[in-house]
């Protein structure tokens, strides 16, 4: 198990590695045409597409990756296949649903929330990228359950090459002049990106089934849907709460700095800096964190499935170790190259500032996403969703008082990283001391199997 957990984990780092490249192409490719001011608008349109992504499938890849490893592992076939199927109508019929309604509302929500008319036609064209997304979300779970990872992998590799080839042509093509304009074709190709994928993940199922069919007893189907959003919905109600209030932070920003005495242009610009360039040099790590927890999330659930506890507490031990140290050295790399950093990927010499304070909260966020990845393999949605909540609202708090001083300003995005960061560590290994998942003789119990013979 050991092996194919590093051989999954390696591969997926690997080709998340290519992906994150070609997406940081991508937004060098934006920042480019946008400049600061263009990146800002880009950077508070996501929020809101991020927001419904959550409402429509929170949760289903972890659901799952998590419930197809537990079936592979009984080799109960015929319900793994009806759990695919299961979930992509559901995903279908609710997707179209959330879809159209963020459609109809596009206007109110351009002029009334984001309160930037030109951003209604960003968050028009996103509406079908949700769908496609939506139903993504299961085939990947699938493909990370069975530990095919590599098919999901190579997906994502096209789809990102794809996505860069697309906003390049409607750049150097189009000519688009405007930052509305340039923003939209860059969610547009993000649109045609997610279609694309999607299309590529369908077909590669389809013959995957055929490999894992086996006549037997099934569950109903809906039953199967029930344990699925019984795992799912936590994480669902995570996503789609705490990223209204990372949304509400995202709106809230240019208007307390406007309160702090900038412009509502140098305000967006501001943030085009910190959030859109410099944390998106020093979160690039954050690649390898992500995909480890990818691979973790369904071998902690078969792990706990087969009580083998002593790999269960090996297992978190190596995860948060290579979470912190490649925090550590992100953090030293970036805050001592920052101004090498800034000119190199963005041709500007203004973010040396912001991406050395912005390499400070890496070691915090690497070990913080870790601990809820661990959570949600040991099967602990419901406390993500508490221990997210709490840290959400704080991040919210933080984020208005803050970025309102003027010595402060945007900055507070980055103390507030560390602060909620901090928080979430304490709180999340408090709660698996608390129940168990790990011990006081933690140590004791990585390097002697016998503990729990």
């Amino acid at each position: 198990m050991k092996d194919n957990f590093l051989k999954n984990s390696f591969f997926l780092t690997l080709s998340n590695l290519t992906t994150g490249f070609l997406m940081f192409i991508f937004i060098i490719i934006l920042s480019k045409e946008l400049g600061p001011e263009g990146m800002g608008l880009y950077a508070i349109i996501m929020p809101i597409y991020d927001l419904f992504i959550c409402l429509i499938c929170g949760g289903m890849v972890i659901a799952i990756s998590s419930s197809t490893a537990i079936y592979l592992s009984k080799k109960d076939y015929p319900n793994l296949n009806k759990l695919i199927k299961t979930s992509l109508f559901f995903d279908l019929f609710w997707g179209l649903f959330i879809a159209i309604l963020v459609f109809i509302a596009s206007p109110f929500i351009a002029k009334y929330i984001l309160k930037d008319s030109r951003a209604l036609k960003s968050i028009m064209i996103i509406c079908p990228a949700m769908l496609f997304v939506a139903l993504s979300s299961i085939l990947k779970g699938y493909f990370y359950g069975i530990k095919k990872i590599a098919t999901p992998a190579i997906i994502d590799i096209c789809e990102k090459a794809i996505r860069v080839i697309i906003i390049l042509s409607l750049l150097y093509s189009l000519k688009y002049v405007e930052i509305k304009n340039t923003v939209f074709s860059a969610y547009l190709a993000l649109t045609i990106g997610e279609a694309i994928s999607f299309l590529l993940l369908y077909i590669n199922y389809k013959k995957s089934k055929k490999i894992y069919f086996q006549r037997g007893t099934s569950e109903s189907s809906l039953q199967i849907l029930f344990n699925t959003l019984r795992i799912s919905y936590p994480l669902c109600l995570n996503g789609f709460l705490t990223t209204i209030l990372a949304a509400t932070s995202s709106i809230l920003m240019p208007r307390r700095l406007i309160i702090a005495g900038y412009t509502y242009q140098t305000s967006l610009a501001l943030i085009g800096k910190f959030k859109s360039m410099s944390l998106n040099i020093t979160n690039f790590p954050i690649i390898i964190i992500i995909s480890v927890s990818i691979v973790l999330i369904p071998d902690l659930s078969k792990t706990i499935a087969n009580k083998d506890y002593y790999l269960v507490q090996k297992r978190i031990k190596e995860v948060l170790f290579l979470a912190f140290f490649i925090g550590i050295i992100s953090s030293i790399f970036c805050f001592i190259f920052s101004n090498n950093l800034g000119f190199l990927f963005y041709k500007r010499n203004d973010l040396g500032n912001f991406i050395r304070f912005t390499s400070i909260t890496s070691p915090f966020t690497f070990l913080s996403v870790t601990t809820y990845a661990i959570l949600n393999g040991v099967g602990k949605q419901k406390l993500v969703l508490k221990h997210s909540l709490i840290t959400s609202v704080i991040e919210l708090i933080l984020i208005y008082f803050l970025t309102a001083i003027p010595k402060i300003n945007v900055y507070s995005y980055g103390y507030t990283i560390i602060i909620t960061s901090c928080i979430s560590i304490f709180i999340n290994f408090k709660a698996l001391y608390k129940n168990k998942i790990l011990t006081h003789s933690f140590n004791k119990t990585i390097w002697n199997k016998r503990y729990y013979s």
